[in-house]
Parts: C-alpha cells; sequence; structure tokens
C-alpha cells in the first residue's frame, strides 16, 4: 500500500470501512502525505471515483504524485493545508473526507527537518519549509516564561519551567541550531524520573513542531466546516496521534452529533497488535469518524 517506499499508511482498512468507500463519488484526503491512504481510496472507487488531495508539505506532496500518477485524472493533488479545504471545494459535496495529522516516516527520518532528535539535524520542523519561524527561532527568541507555557500547554510537560530555564541558560552563550542541543539541554534539565520509558525531550519536541506547524489552531472550526462540506449520508475520518489532538476531535465531534450528524466511533479505533509490531509508530494513533444523516 503505497509505493513510496518505507512509507506504511495506518489503519487503511478501519478507514476504509468506516468512511464506506465504494465505486465513483467524491473523496477527499487532506492531509495526503506520501498518498498511502490516497492510493487505498482510488483503488477502492474505481473506476470512476475521484479524489483531491491537499498538503501543506510540498516536497511529500511531489512524492505522493508519482505514487497517484497511475490513476490518472481520478487523482487531483494541490498544495494547501486542510484548513482552506472548505473554500477551495467550490460547493462540491463529498462523499468522504479523511485527516490524519501525524507527521509521515519520510518526515521524521529527514534529518534536516529537525522533527526528531534521533539523527542530528538543524532546528526547523516546520512542514511548509517555503516560509515561517522555524524551531531556532522559537528557543531562541521567547522569553522564558512564554517559552514554559508553551512547552507545558503542547508538550504536557510538568517540567516545563525547569526545562525553559535550562534553554534560556544555554542560548545566553550562544544559539541552539541543532536538535542534538537540544535534545542534551533537555535531557539534562529534566528530573530523572521523566527520563523512564521514551526520551526526556519527547514532549519539548512535541510542543515545539505543534507551535511551529499552528496544528491546533482552529483544529475544532475547520473539523466542523469540513463536515459542512459532505454530501448526504457523507462521512469524515480523523486520525490523530496525541492526546490534545485527539480531544479537539472528540469534542467537535459529540457537539456535531447534537446537530445532524451521527458519531461512528463512540471510542477512538486503535491499531491492533499486528499492526503496531510491523509498524511502532502505528500504536499512538486514534481514529474516529462520524456521518452526515441522510436528507429528509
Amino acid at each position: 500500500m503505497g509505493s513510496d517506499a518505507g512509507h506504511v499508511p495506518i489503519l487503511v482498512a478501519e478507514v476504509l470501512e468506516l468512511l464506506a468507500v465504494r465505486p465513483g463519488g467524491l473523496w477527499v484526503d487532506g492531509t495526503v502525505g506520501l498518498g498511502g491512504h490516497a492510493e487505498a481510496v482510488l483503488r477502492a472507487t474505481a473506476p470512476d471515483g475521484r479524489l483531491l488531495g491537499w498538503d501543506r508539505d510540498t516536497e511529500t506532496l511531489e512524492r505522493a504524485q508519482a505514487t497517484l500518477r497511475p490513476f490518472g485524472d481520478r487523482a487531483r493533488l494541490e498544495p494547501g493545508d486542510y484548513r482552506e479545504i472548505p473554500g477551495r471545494l467550490a460547493g462540491e459535496r463529498a462523499d468522504g473526507i479523511l485527516l490524519d495529522l501525524g507527521i509521515s516516516s519520510a518526515q521524521l527520518d529527514d534529518p534536516e527537518r529537525g522533527l526528531s532528535f534521533q539523527a542530528d539535524g538543524p532546528l526547523d520542523m516546520r512542514m511548509d519549509r517555503r516560509g515561517g519561524e522555524t524551531a531556532a527561532d522559537v528557543v531562541n527568541q521567547l522569553p522564558e516564561k512564554r517559552l514554559a507555557d508553551l512547552i507545558y500547554a503542547y508538550g504536557e510537560e510538568r517540567a516545563s519551567r525547569r526545562i525553559a530555564r535550562a534553554i534560556v541558560r544555554a542560548r545566553g552563550r550562544g544559539p541552539i541550531r541543532t536538535t542534538a542541543e537540544l535534545a542534551e539541554i533537555v535531557r539534562r534539565a529534566a528530573p530523572r524520573g521523566s527520563r523512564r520509558g521514551f526520551h526526556p525531550a519527547t514532549r519539548t519536541f512535541q510542543a515545539l513542531r505543534i507551535h511551529v506547524n499552528r496544528e491546533l489552531d482552529g483544529l475544532g472550526d475547520a473539523l466542523a466546516q469540513l463536515a459542512a462540506c459532505l454530501a448526504p449520508a457523507g462521512r469524515m475520518a480523523v486520525i490523530a496521534f496525541h492526546s490534545l489532538e485527539d480531544r479537539e476531535v472528540k469534542t467537535t465531534f459529540r457537539g456535531l452529533s447534537r446537530r445532524g450528524y451521527t458519531l461512528l466511533t463512540k471510542k477512538p479505533v486503535r491499531p491492533s497488535e499486528i499492526e503496531t509490531r510491523s509498524n511502532p509508530r502505528a500504536r499512538s494513533a486514534r481514529l474516529r469518524a462520524l456521518a452526515r444523516e441522510e436528507a429528509a
């Protein structure tokens, strides 16, 4: 699934089932990534189903174009943020909409993006590298209190104040430029008890990535606007990867369930043990879905 080497889309069978994917129709992938889910949808909607895909990462979008080229004009991909989709659908109604809010393995494994401390690279973290502030800008310029608040709010990091203090102290000796530098500063600042199970810099890196890419900005409003773009009986599925995103999806979907939509998932669908064994990065995925009610 997905011709891009090393790319493993998550919860594919579950997504196809919850979206009730079938031949024909219009399907939207608002976070197309490397095209793994989009490819599965296009296969299931043959011979004449259409897919519109967006992603703000123009580099992965180019790779998705190559993956989906065999489907010809049934697939149309464009650069853009999923928040822009309602305005760009030009009144068309979708039979299914998918958002995968996660970071692809290709993005995580590219040291130049600075999304991970597994390999040293520049502190960038931007999904769209054509502009905007980088993680280096944030850690080197933000006042200590704001930095601590950011790490606490988006990383749910209890030691946020200690970590922010250590970052400010370190940048006083010279700019923090790389992922390895930052990871080591956080490791030394974090309490010993926080080092069990995962690297102590994990939550700080998550917080910076969320801030740099505005991952939570307007998420609930965007989901509501996307739901309004569904055709009668159309469905929307969202895959979240951390509790802050999932909480927003859950709250928004519950609100929509009182306004002409039906929840399809009372609890989030999680990857099977078999899937997490073969793809450990899938373990934190949480899939929720809802359906627009039939027209009266």
